[in-house]
């Protein structure tokens, strides 16, 4: 959510920005502006009430110390009505407030300077390649489904039958390759000093809106009503709220966070060859990591994950590409995005593993997460990135590290977590 002092501050600047994301922003800011304006008058005609009140009930003590019993009783009539001025004011601020609010929460989180114009991927900035395309021996290689099929690691029909679709079995090797890439994703946070955090995988609704889920996401995350509880979509939602409502010290910052969890997603609406095998998925795990951080610092802190999430993919041996995200391609919460993308030789295709963005304040101010900065305390800037998302990442490792006799070589990073060089 935007700050309001930001909103004030720089209306135009707002929207020129939000314009970026394809969103026209004028006549929600111009509203906004106006129950702010109005929000402030009633608080300082709310706060002017209170004073007087107070002074009248000190003369109420004093005609009462006095034993002045008629004008006591006249000065506490007086108070009767201040009393319920105070009542229609105070009703008058929260609704106010509320519909600030409403307004304040449509409002998408203003794209960074250098986040480039577009309306699709296909305007994304390629910033990085880690291989040069075309890959020698790509050709005829099978689609991961197949692969896995053929190995018999995974069972898409089975997961079908037991959940529906999007919720497969890895089986035998299959399951122990999962393992063995949560334990190496973890073991190079821990190196890159993140501090491990096993989170809940489900959260309550101020949670969900802590991180920008709801209202925004709700149609794409499974809801318990009973509980009033929601599967997280991913560790991002746990690890960033683990802070909620509290005000750091500086010396506490930066924060680094990293964990594992499954990832539940509706994914409403998707069909066709893209949600093919492992490319889209209701379930699927996920290592994730968070960094909290002054704001001074946080476009070096974004650079120094995408670096990291590099690393990653550059160990499993993996052809990649990471492309700044344009304007139009952006998450409703971000103010910087990098999607690190790895390639698919059988489905000619980037499959997408990792999404490293910038929040700024947008989180914070929604969490109440501040850290103490001289005497006022200032909202903090939150980042996070899959670290890695382990579906395309397995598909990509099944499509690249195919061999003409049909197995499947591991990347020597790997191999220590898995047990052997071979599926």
């Amino acid at each position: 959510m935007i700050e309001i002092t930001r909103l004030r501050s720089d209306p135009e600047g707002i929207i020129q920005a939000l314009r970026k994301k394809l969103f026209e922003a004028a006549p929600l800011v111009e509203q906004a502006l106006a129950y702010d304006e109005e929000r402030r008058q009633t608080q300082a005609e709310l706060d002017s009430l209170r004073s007087q009140l107070n002074a009248l009930s000190r003369q109420i003590g004093q005609a009462m110390h006095q034993k002045d019993t008629a004008r006591a009783e006249a000065l506490k009539n007086d108070s009767i009505s201040y009393k319920n001025r105070i009542s229609e004011k105070e009703k008058q601020l929260t609704e106010l407030e509320a519909k600030l609010q409403e307004i304040l929460l449509r409002l998408p989180n203003p794209p960074h300077e250098s986040v480039p114009p577009g309306s699709s991927p296909a305007d994304n900035l390629v910033v990085h390649e880690g291989y040069t395309l075309p890959l020698p021996g790509a050709e005829g290689r099978l689609p991961h489904w197949e692969i896995a099929e053929k190995l018999g690691i995974i069972d898409f029909a089975r997961g079908a039958k037991v959940a529906g679709t999007g919720f497969p079995f890895y089986v035998g090797a299959g399951a122990k390759l999962q393992r063995a890439l949560i334990q190496f994703f973890l073991a190079e946070a821990e190196k890159a000093g993140y501090l491990e955090v096993e989170a809940p995988f489900l959260v309550n609704p101020a949670t969900a809106f802590g991180t920008g889920q709801l209202p925004d996401k709700d149609a794409q995350m499974y809801h318990i009503p009973l509980d009033e509880l929601y599967l997280i979509p991913t560790a991002e939602v746990p690890l960033t709220n683990f802070y909620r409502e509290e005000i750091l010290e500086e010396s506490q910052l930066p924060i680094k966070l990293c964990g594992y969890s499954p990832c539940f997603r509706r994914e409403a609406g998707s069909y066709g060859k893209e949600v093919r095998g492992l490319n889209r998925l209701h379930q699927f795990d996920k290592v994730e990591i968070v960094q909290i951080v002054q704001p001074e610092v946080s476009y070096e802190t974004l650079e120094a994950m995408r670096l990291y999430v590099q690393s990653l993919v550059e160990k499993l041996e993996l052809p990649y590409r990471t492309v700044l995200l344009c304007g139009g391609d952006m998450s409703f919460a971000s103010a910087k995005t990098y999607d690190v993308e790895v390639w698919s030789p059988a489905q000619g295709r980037w499959l997408e593993v990792s999404s490293i963005s910038n929040f700024e304040t947008f989180q914070s101010y929604r969490m109440k997460l501040r850290y103490r900065k001289g005497k006022t305390p200032t909202y903090v800037h939150t980042l996070n990135g899959s670290a890695l998302a382990l579906p395309r990442i397995v598909a990509a490792l099944l499509e690249n590290h195919q061999t003409p006799d049909g197995r499947i070589r591991l990347p020597q990073a790997l191999q220590p977590y898995y047990g052997q060089a071979w599926l």
